[in-house]
């Protein structure tokens, strides 16, 4: 896959069948994860997969709750506004992120993999984080589908970490909880702001230099 194609069309599938992922698969999206930057090369991280049913049923009731926790305080205010405009471009976009979060959230054991992160010296997530997103390039060149979350460490990550197995005292922090599926959608462009109007050059609010109405992948005419 070319990888221009893979960073455009890379975003959270959070609707996926339950059909397991081949270990060969899980293997190499594994193996480029740990191919990414890592501070001092120390490789502070940890990568743990799950697919044992009995876990995700442990782990499911946790994240669904950490979920409602979520929609309830962080995103309360956003989700009123939305609902109170819901033909809004803005208001439909985030309702469809609610409603696509909240599948994940009920459907979550039938969910075939999940790779949760850990860090440890890893404050930013400068290191991690550029990991797990190569994970979920990696998985978008084999046709797996994947969506990061954090809220399962932010609200219940000592009560998920205890049933992982996860040793107390050495410093482990959940950094986040990256589903993965075949998915029952279709891959595509995600719509963002343009870049124009979300950067800018050597001062804040100065123009970036250029505007681009449309991606600039796929090439037009290519």
């Amino acid at each position: 896959m070319d990888v221009r194609e893979a960073l455009y069309t890379t975003r959270a599938m959070r609707r996926v069948r339950s059909d397991p992922i081949p270990a060969d698969v899980q293997a190499r999206i594994l193996d480029a994860a740990i191919r990414a930057p890592s501070g001092g090369n120390t490789q502070g991280w940890r990568f743990l997969l799950v697919d044992d049913p009995a876990v995700k049923a442990q782990l499911g009731p946790l994240y669904r709750d950490a979920l409602g926790r979520l929609w309830v305080t962080a995103y309360a205010d956003p989700i009123e506004r939305a609902r109170a405009a819901p033909d809004s471009q803005d208001s439909a976009a985030l309702l469809r992120v609610v409603s696509s979060a909240q599948h994940l959230a009920d459907h979550f054991e039938q969910v075939p993999l999940f790779l949760i992160g850990f860090s440890r010296g890893d404050p930013t997530g400068g290191s991690i984080f550029p990991a797990i997103w190569s994970a979920q390039l990696a998985a978008r060149a084999e046709g797996v589908g994947s969506a990061l979350t954090s809220v399962l460490g932010i609200f219940h990550g000592a009560e998920a970490m205890q049933i992982l197995g996860v040793p107390e005292g050495k410093g482990w922090v959940m950094a986040c909880c990256v589903s993965f599926g075949y998915p029952t959608g279709r891959w595509g462009v995600a719509a963002r702001r343009p870049a124009h109007e979300v950067a800018y050059r050597n001062h804040w609010g100065s123009p970036v230099g250029f505007e681009i109405a449309e991606p600039l992948w796929p090439e037009t005419g290519a």
